[in-house]
């Protein structure tokens, strides 16, 4: 059996209501990260998410790559970011009852890691249970340890752009690939997965239903969706 927890990045879009309720009709929970900016031009999609069951955590709100900009402007980048979820959780009258973090694409700061880290504690973000994640490279890279929802598995079709070679069929040879470069094998008995897609309507355009024709085939494999739960 293969268990999976369904991370989906970057909301919102116009494609996040259709998205969320394909993940109710199929019975899929879901942790999604949201970039303060996408929120603020598509809050009602953002709202929607919120009072459909998904839960929202911090994307930053500007996206930037942490490595590239000082301690300061990172932490002010994640608090702009906390003020808008908070409005958006108040405004869809549901409780924020956890409040997980991701770096994006996973820069976790550079030099500034280790302050971001003891900061992102002080404050109070919540730690993904990960626990149960049995590949090496995991613990060995001290992913077991940091605050922040990195993945195992990346389905990478944000790379489906006018002016890229990069198809669905690419996407699914990763998902099929039994040596990856970079993160666990997908379809491995016994296997437990962080898995990371996009909420883009750019792939929407080029690829209509693209989260159906991955997810679908996850289903039709037995992978079993977990809630998303956190550490004390």
């Amino acid at each position: 059996m293969i268990h999976a927890l369904l991370t989906i990045d970057d909301i919102a879009s116009k494609n996040t209501p259709a998205f969320v309720d394909y993940l109710n009709e199929k019975g899929i929970p879901a942790l999604v990260f949201a970039v303060g900016e996408n929120v603020e031009n598509h809050y009602d999609e953002a709202v929607y998410a919120l009072q459909h069951g998904m839960v929202v955590g911090n994307h930053s709100y500007s996206h930037p790559y942490f490595s590239e900009i000082s301690f300061e402007e990172a932490v002010a980048d994640i608090e702009k970011n906390e003020e808008v979820l908070n409005k958006l959780y108040a405004d869809a009258g549901v409780k924020r009852v956890a409040r997980p973090f991701r770096f994006p694409y996973g820069d976790k700061g550079g030099e500034n890691k280790d302050a971001l880290q003891a900061w992102l504690r002080e404050k109070g973000f919540n730690k993904v249970k990960d626990d149960k994640i049995p590949y090496a490279w995991w613990k060995e890279q001290g992913l077991d340890r940091d605050i922040d929802t990195l993945w195992t598995f990346d389905f990478m079709e944000y790379m489906i752009r006018p002016d890229s070679e990069f198809t669905e069929k690419d996407v699914q040879a990763r998902m099929h690939d039994k040596a990856p470069k970079e993160g666990a094998v997908l379809f491995e008995d016994g296997g437990r997965h962080i898995l990371l897609i996009h909420a883009h309507d750019e792939t929407e355009e080029l690829v209509p239903g693209y989260y159906r024709l991955f997810l679908d085939e996850l289903l039709a494999k037995g992978v079993v969706f977990d809630k998303p739960e956190f550490f004390d």
